[in-house]
């Protein structure tokens, strides 16, 4: 696009994908991420996650980077995770942070954290806890470009809190981006359930059982972050400073 004889870029297309850095059980978890990262690349789609090298997350990265290039994949780990969710054969003490070393990437240098290689897993960000980790995927994607929004793949108790805490802001009016459950061999069976209960015995809005909307594979997932409509009900809530 041009203006004036001055070319703008528009923003990209991020996604923050939650998922465990287990493997699970089944196969057909590692092929759906595997999957995932092959359709986010054929839409020229970046991905925002956790920094795990194992799992699913270290999966999903590995896949995309090899697809897309090392620029297309941001990791963001609490420094605590750094030694628990890391396959040692990527990695090393030498961090890359791109321009300029942030901070804390100098800090990890200096602590000697092992750090996955940037041309297998993407950028990384080394953060002090839990908190920054989630508020900067979510800035990520709240400033990304049409069709930018949240999707998760199966996981375990880590997955679900990041989940459910990205539905709530959803809910109360903080964000209004898409949140897609991909649900793999009926793995968020028991959580839509659960959805439908709560409306039924009165604590969710109807309306609001559509704050997180499913898809059962990955074109559909991107599809429905594409299309993904706010809920009437939630909260007009202003969270601004001013």
């Amino acid at each position: 696009m041009s203006t004036n004889g001055v070319t703008s870029n528009p923003k990209r297309t991020k996604i923050c994908v939650y998922c465990g850095a287990s493997a699970g059980n089944n196969p057909i978890y590692l092929e759906a991420a595997r999957q995932l990262a092959r359709t986010m690349a054929a839409n020229n789609i970046d991905l925002v996650y956790g920094g795990g090298t194992v799992g699913l997350m270290g999966e999903i990265a590995k896949t995309l980077v090899s697809l897309s290039g090392p620029d297309s994949v941001h990791g963001i780990i609490p420094e605590a995770l750094v030694r628990y969710e890391r396959d040692p054969h990527y990695t090393s003490t030498q961090v890359s942070g791109g321009q300029k070393d942030s901070a804390a990437d100098e800090e990890a240098k200096a602590k000697q954290l092992p750090v996955p290689d940037e041309n297998v897993f993407g950028r990384t960000t080394i953060v002090k806890d839990m908190h920054t980790r989630k508020m900067m995927m979510a800035q990520e994607v709240l400033t990304g470009g049409p069709g930018s929004g949240f999707i998760a793949l199966s996981g375990g108790y880590g997955t679900m809190e990041e989940l459910f805490e990205t539905v709530t802001w959803n809910q109360l009016g903080i964000h209004d981006k898409g949140i897609v459950l991909l649900n793999i061999n009926g793995f968020y069976d028991g959580i839509l359930h659960w959805i439908q209960n709560s409306i039924q015995e009165g604590f969710v809005n109807q309306a609001n059982g559509k704050i997180m909307v499913e898809a059962k594979n990955s074109e559909d997932a991107i599809k429905a972050l594409r299309e993904y409509k706010v809920s009437e009900a939630v909260f007009k809530l202003n969270w601004s400073d001013e």
